[in-house]
């Protein structure tokens, strides 16, 4: 465990730290695009965050390949580098599209190709435990289409959630989260050396956003734009794919293959578990699909009907909206690794149903702003604070006296110095050769 903590938090602070300087370069190469009709931002903001989470992906797989234990997660499988080809590949082409925009096609083609790099190395589904059925082993072609399948799913589906600030990171870290203490479990409690790797790409990836959400939450200094988004999609997908079809279900629970997997739903092990995690960002997908086909457009327009999108329009905030996905995600992935673990707890049920009645009440009171109690005053933001009526009074007769109303914001043209704090690099002025 101690090796797993140590990979995440070398992922994390290079994460971090080089966040700030791929800000910078942003900006002075000009990957800040204007503002587009579906965009919740106001100000030009700069993109390329995928540029410092790769960096940190690198970084954490180095160390662990120095790593005494971790070695032979090296040693004995090629799924890393299979992962470091197909992650390479895709941020690539995320990085040319946050810069010149390629189209949609061409970015679904280079998805493919990606993850039939990681294929020809090694990674890949090799069979499928099927409830009431057993274990099932794939073809080769059969195991390819899913595994491209299952890799162009997940990147589109975190992509396509990428609309808040912070909200992607977050929900992916909370996802691996959960993924982590899944495949340590397996690996550590029952000695299955198959999860080794999907439980290191877990941990990696857990590093790759809690660096760059600091830098990404509300307001964002910094967007991951696609280099990142579907980077973080490929990781996760990587870490779904080395464990699904490579840990046997009769090693775990031993018995019949039949009895075994009948067990296992329907958290399924380890089968669900990857569909778990990204359930809302797969929602989000499926439901854009039909929206958009339904209204005659092509399934990659971009429009403003995603969740997060709704959740601002019946009246949340920003930061709420960015909560509440999160409680969600952390709902589903928390509750299936909760129920996989002990499927037989009746408290595990009752506590999934009532924490999705208090998601649901957070939902109907999207103006509600609670506030905390008098002894709690210091450790809490402004707006949750108590004001006293003597405040109340003072900032009314303040404003009385100014007599003028606040102006609304308008968005900053890109270039100007100061967009969302960047003060470092602004507008020149050229002197006359």
């Amino acid at each position: 465990m101690r090796e797993y903590l140590l990979t995440l938090c070398i992922t994390a602070a290079v994460t971090y730290l080089l966040t700030g300087p791929v800000r910078k370069f942003a900006i002075v190469a000009g990957a800040m695009p204007e503002i587009r009709a579906r965009d919740v931002h106001r100000e030009p903001t700069p993109r390329l965050g995928g540029i410092a989470m790769f960096f940190g992906l690198c970084t954490g797989l180095l160390v662990a390949d120095h790593l005494t234990n971790l070695n032979e997660v090296f040693e004995k499988s090629n799924e890393p580098r299979a992962l470091l080809s197909g992650a390479a590949l895709i941020w690539l082409i995320g990085v040319l599209d946050d810069k010149f925009e390629i189209d949609a096609l061409l970015k679904l083609g280079g998805q493919m190709i990606a993850a039939g790099v990681m294929v020809m190395q090694g990674l890949t589904i090799l069979w499928l435990p099927i409830p009431t059925v057993g274990t099932v082993a794939l073809t080769q072609w059969q195991g390819t289409l899913l595994t491209v399948a299952l890799v162009v799913i997940t990147i589109n589906a975190v992509n396509f959630v990428d609309g808040l600030d912070g909200l992607a990171a977050g929900m992916v870290c909370i996802a691996a989260a959960a993924f982590f203490m899944y495949t340590y479990r397996i690996w550590y409690s029952y000695g299955i050396e198959a999860a080794a790797p999907a439980t290191l790409f877990a941990a990696v990836l857990m590093g790759m956003c809690l660096g760059f959400l600091p830098h990404n939450m509300h307001p964002a200094r910094i967007f991951m734009g696609d280099s990142g988004s579907m980077l973080i999609g490929l990781v996760l997908a990587a870490g779904a794919i080395s464990v699904t079809g490579n840990v046997d279900p009769e090693a775990l629970f031993g018995g019949s293959e039949r009895s075994t997997v009948h067990q296992m739903v329907p958290v399924y092990i380890p089968l669900l578990m990857p569909l778990t995690i990204i359930a809302i960002p797969a929602a989000d997908l499926i439901l854009a699909i039909v929206r958009r086909t339904w209204r005659g457009q092509s399934p990659f327009a971009a429009d403003r009907g995603h969740l997060h999108h709704r959740l601002l329009e019946i009246g949340h905030s920003h930061s709420r909206a960015v909560l509440i996905m999160y409680f969600w995600s952390g709902l589903i992935a928390f509750g299936a690794l909760a129920y996989s673990v002990n499927a037989a707890s009746m408290w595990i049920v009752l506590g999934v149903v009532f924490l999705s009645a208090l998601g649901l009440v957070l939902l109907l009171l999207p103006r509600f702003t609670p506030r905390a109690p008098r002894w709690a005053q210091a450790f809490v933001p402004p707006r949750y604070r108590r004001r006293r009526a003597a405040d109340l009074a003072a900032e009314a007769a303040l404003a009385a006296a100014e007599g003028a109303e606040p102006q609304p914001r308008t968005p900053v043209a890109v270039g100007v110095s100061g967009v969302n704090g960047a003060t470092a690099v602004g507008p020149r002025s050229r002197s006359a050769r």
